[in-house]
């Protein structure tokens, strides 16, 4: 039996998502981003236990099909910029269309449809807060995070960022810093 789960969307959900299921006595054949196979069928106790303790970490059960297939559009885009950016080698709607095998068209409309937003925006805006992650942690140049984040130009993810933040890159990075004070100014 495969139980679809909402808002999975690192690792760290799935271990907590195994542990809830654990916690009932149910030991899954996996557990990904998702989406959990069971062994048997589970009856309805248990199924309302496991939606109480899911729901009270962050997680819900998702039973109808169109919320299957656009929980299943989020967790693959969200993976690709957390985890592959950079090895999309295909557009956006190929690689939807062929993980899902469905029509991108289809895929769009409903999604459109249910989140009033485009795939395309979400994609953006996850790709736009992965930049602001990176930002904060110091560690890579604007030049980098484009390249990981496959930018065709460092430019092009500049004009992105302040189209969606209102801010450049450079003046988000300042902001942070003036956030911030020494231990010894407090």
């Amino acid at each position: 039996m495969k139980l679809y789960i909402k808002n999975m969307v690192c690792s760290r959900c799935k271990l907590v998502v195994k542990s809830v299921f654990e916690s009932e006595g149910i030991n899954p054949i996996y557990v990904e981003l998702g989406e959990v196979e069971l062994h048997n069928e589970i009856n309805e106790n248990q199924k309302s236990e496991l939606v109480k303790k899911l729901r009270a970490v962050g997680f819900d059960l998702i039973d109808d099909r169109k919320s299957k297939t656009i929980d299943k559009i989020k967790t693959l885009i969200i993976d690709l910029v957390q985890n592959k950016s950079n090895d999309l080698k295909i557009n956006l709607s190929n690689y939807l269309s062929q993980e899902l095998h469905q029509d991108y068209n289809t895929l769009s409309n409903l999604f459109s449809e249910v989140e009033n937003t485009t795939i395309e925006k979400y994609f953006i805006n996850q790709k736009i807060e992965k930049v602001k992650e990176l930002i904060m942690y110091d560690e890579l140049s604007l030049s980098e995070i484009a390249y990981s984040l496959n930018y065709s130009t460092v430019s092009h993810l500049s004009n992105q960022f302040k189209k969606v933040t209102g801010f450049s890159p450079t003046y988000f990075k300042n902001i942070k810093t003036i956030k911030r004070k020494q231990i010894e100014d407090l």
